[in-house]
């Protein structure tokens, strides 16, 4: 090791001097541990703050998890908002240094459904993990790893000939691929507000901000390079190829600026106008990161990541042959900006069409750029709204021709938005404007598919059903329109032969949001088939196969359906409330058991008491034995066989599982608590619990009067025969009650504690509250963090122990 026994601080002081020592290494950026920087001669007109952002540590370390920590970090505090990104992150330590391109990971900041504020530092938190899985791979291909003393010669020359300092005194940034939407968001707050233009009006009609950016981002002496964009810069003025009238602007087709462009000379002073031509291509087609959130939720369209692109084609090949492309036409009526085809050889056999000009601007200014089209072949079509009539008179014949039809491939990727949200369905909000409920085709395939008429993906489905008959689709998805519960009447009505297909995760997609799986299906239009069983591939956000899963269509009822055997009795003693919301494992967190529910959300509340207590058990534990993943984000919950009525040891798992799982919100702040499940003197009690219903449930004992009635009849047979009809429990049940029990006797160790405390009074004890009553996720007390992961620990033993159950009573399908 080089640089043995020395402090952090002294480490990154030792590696600026020997190996940076001709850049600027003191500047502070963010939380980032080191940073290496050109020397500015005009500090006011710099842009490129970095060229290395870096993590240190003493001694020897993990690279990986270095690396993963640094991600975080820079994740967790946005620091890419405030300060342009480098050209490479790094990790080293006493003995090593590593370096990975930045453009390999800057795609993990912008994931959604990710929980930044973990401690970087902390590398058993899920959000660490799954960062780690992710980046793996790019490390092990991408990152260059030196050892000082071995490769000394390697490391000098890697330095100087990436990190170019070109000359002294740099004023301006280049921009690329890395930092072009970095600058976009400063250009937003420095020059938007500088233009002529009435930004509502302007958005209603079709036109963003980002149109603008690219216009002057793609210019020199302030005049744009390439004619097909969407708005074009010259000179002074603003030129947009379409006739607003009625849009805010100052004049008719051209707007200029309200500050004699001021603003707009002083942002871009700061930087290197345009970008090296290499990145045009894919500035331009990444548009989509420029249409404000809003707007790419009511359109719902989503870009598609290379990696699926590829795969996708490659199974396209799998199901028709190597010479599928000279021998089928494709159509891609969702195009965009025309990703999807990417990879595709014969341009003459390829159709792209979409919804928004701008898009096909960009499509026609990429065939100018190498990209494998024909301008005659792109054209803006409503897929949703316009008649056939409008398509092109070649692509006309293919699908008025029986036969030519049966060689035509529809290929798309299309939006994912309905016309319901969360809010809509808890009452909160209303539809969103313009999604699919505003098509033709809605209205018209209503009464063929129900509910499903709601999801644009769905109308793109059908409409290719019903007047493509006996094509080929190829579609990427969601899944539910094979298991989820609004695909009835869809499933009944789309009667084609699945082929072939492969999922991914949902957040390898841009601006997707939630955890769910994303498939890529082949259906042949030509032959008849009921949506039952349908297999497929699975693949990991890397392009990893992981196995294969298989998503079911005939489902029997669901699990609620069930539940509704076992509500309420009036005249029970009442003992909590359970929550419901939905049959599949997306509404995971909205099951859980409370003292009492008293606010107005749309769930389903159910009563518990001695006479159902069992079966809610079994609810509570099947919903929660499995954790949510994005595969099984869909998967439904299913009204069982009758197998369980007669295994007792499952029913008691069940109950142990619910008593001990942190779901279990009962709390006797709300009202008696009747959840204890240990007596007085197992816990050292100070005084007499309010309740032991549950002690007295366990022996087969009702808590208003112990006459020892049999309060299983309703799952078991009563035998008044036996003398002992108490619960018993399998080894891993009782493993539980041990390590509960240990937490309940802490807790009763401490001062003015509550004697009638549930566990969740015990969490909430040990772990606070934050400033917006959220409970902490951990404790500062070592002995309650010990005993708390214990009984965790404990408790998914159990849960593993029941989970092959619940596939063999059919709760879930296999």
């Amino acid at each position: 090791m080089k640089y043995k026994n020395i402090r952090e601080e002294e480490l990154k002081n030792k590696i600026a001097q020997d190996h940076f020592w001709i850049y600027d290494c003191t500047k502070i950026i963010g939380n980032v541990d080191f940073c290496v920087s050109m020397h500015q001669s005009d500090p006011e007109l710099s842009g490129q703050e970095s060229l290395l952002w870096a993590e240190a540590k003493k001694g020897t370390s993990n690279i990986y998890h270095s690396m993963v920590q640094l991600i975080l970090t820079i994740g967790k505090a946005r620091t890419f908002d405030d300060f342009l990104p480098p050209p490479f992150l790094g990790a080293f330590d006493g003995k090593k240094i590593a370096f990975i391109p930045y453009s390999d990971i800057h795609e993990i900041f912008y994931r959604n459904d990710f929980n930044w504020n973990v401690t970087p530092s902390n590398y058993e938190t899920k959000e660490f993990k799954t960062v780690l899985e992710r980046v793996t791979s790019i490390l092990d291909a991408k990152t260059l790893l030196f050892d000082y003393q071995r490769d000394e010669k390697e490391l000098k020359r890697f330095i100087k000939s990436n990190f170019i300092v070109g000359k002294f005194g740099l004023t301006k940034t280049r921009i690329d691929k890395n930092n072009f939407m970095v600058i976009y968001n400063k250009w937003l707050i420095s020059v938007k507000p500088s233009i002529g233009v009435n930004w509502d009006i302007a958005k209603k009609n079709g036109i963003v901000d980002g149109d603008f950016y690219l216009a002057d981002l793609l210019s020199e002496n302030n005049k744009t390079l390439k004619d097909n964009l969407y708005v074009i810069l010259k000179k002074t003025e603003y030129e947009l190829d379409r006739k607003f009238n009625d849009m805010g602007m100052f004049s008719f087709q051209k707007t200029s600026f309200n500050d004699k462009q001021k603003a707009h000379t002083t942002f871009w002073n700061k930087y290197e106008r345009p970008p090296k031509e290499e990145y045009w291509d894919y500035i331009v087609e990444r548009r989509d990161l420029l249409v404000p959130q809003d707007v790419r939720e009511r359109k719902g369209s989503y870009f598609t990541p290379q990696i699926w692109v590829e795969l996708s084609q490659k199974y396209l090949t799998d199901v028709l042959g190597e010479d599928w492309q000279d021998e089928y036409y494709v159509w891609d009526c969702a195009a965009g900006t025309g990703n999807l085809l990417h990879g595709l050889t014969n341009k003459y056999h390829i159709w792209a069409s979409t919804l928004d000009r701008q898009d096909v601007e960009v499509m026609k200014d990429r065939i100018k750029n190498g990209a494998n089209l024909l301008e005659e072949h792109v054209f803006r079509f409503d897929f949703l709204n316009d008649d056939f009539s409008k398509l092109p008179q070649p692509l006309q014949n293919i699908i008025n021709d029986s036969k030519k039809r049966k060689k035509l491939v529809v290929y798309i990727n299309p939006p994912y938005a309905e016309a319901t949200s969360s809010k809509t369905v808890s009452r909160t909000g209303s539809n969103k404007s313009g999604v699919a409920t505003g098509s033709k085709l809605n209205h018209f395939f209503n009464e063929k598919i129900g509910n499903a008429s709601n999801e644009i993906f769905a109308l793109f489905m059908a409409r290719v059903y019903e007047e493509i008959p006996n094509s080929t689709l190829a579609l990427f998805s969601k899944m539910k329109f094979i298991n989820g519960t609004n695909f009835r009447k869809f499933k009944s009505w789309f009667s084609a032969s699945y082929l072939k297909g492969f999922v991914a995760p949902s957040f390898s997609f841009d601006n997707v949001k939630g955890r769910f799986p994303i498939g890529f299906t082949i259906w042949n239009l030509k032959e008849n088939g009921a949506i039952k069983k349908v297999k497929t591939d699975v693949f990991n956000e890397t392009g990893k196969q992981i196995g294969s899963k298989v998503f079911y269509g005939d489902l029997p009822e669901s699990i609620n359906k069930w539940l509704t055997n076992f509500y309420y009795t009036n005249g029970d003693l009442d003992i909590g409330t359970l929550s419901t919301r939905g049959n599949d494992f997306q509404n995971q967190k909205y099951i859980y058991l409370a003292t009492k529910i008293d606010n107005n959300v749309h769930d389903t509340k159910v009563k518990l008491s001695s006479s159902n207590l069992i079966q809610i058990c079994i609810y509570f534990s099947v919903r929660h034995v499995i954790e949510t993943t994005w595969l099984n984000d869909r998967d439904q919950f299913l009204h069982p066989n009758e197998g369980w009525k007669g295994d007792k040891a499952f029913q008691n798992d069940c109950l142990a599982f619910t008593l001990f799982h942190g779901q279990n919100r009962i709390s006797s702040k709300q009202g008696t608590n009747h959840w204890i499940p240990f007596t007085e003197q197992e816990v050292n009690a100070r005084e007499k619990f309010e309740s032991n219903f549950m002690t007295q449930f366990v022996k087969g004992k009702t808590q208003a009067d112990g006459s020892g009635i049999d309060l299983f009849s309703v799952v078991l047979e009563p035998k008044p025969e036996y003398g002992d009809r108490s619960l018993k429990f399998s080894k891993e049940a009782s493993e539980v009650f041990d390590a509960g029990r240990a937490l309940w006797k802490y807790y009763h160790q401490q001062p003015k504690c509550n004697v009638n405390a549930s566990l969740y009074d015990i969490r909430e004890h040990f772990q606070g509250r934050n400033d917006s009553g959220k409970m902490h996720g951990k404790s500062d007390d070592s002995t309650y963090t010990e005993l708390i992961t214990e009984l965790r620990s404990k408790l998914k033993l159990l849960a593993a122990k029941i989970t092959p159950k619940i596939y063999k009573y059919g709760f879930l399908k296999d």
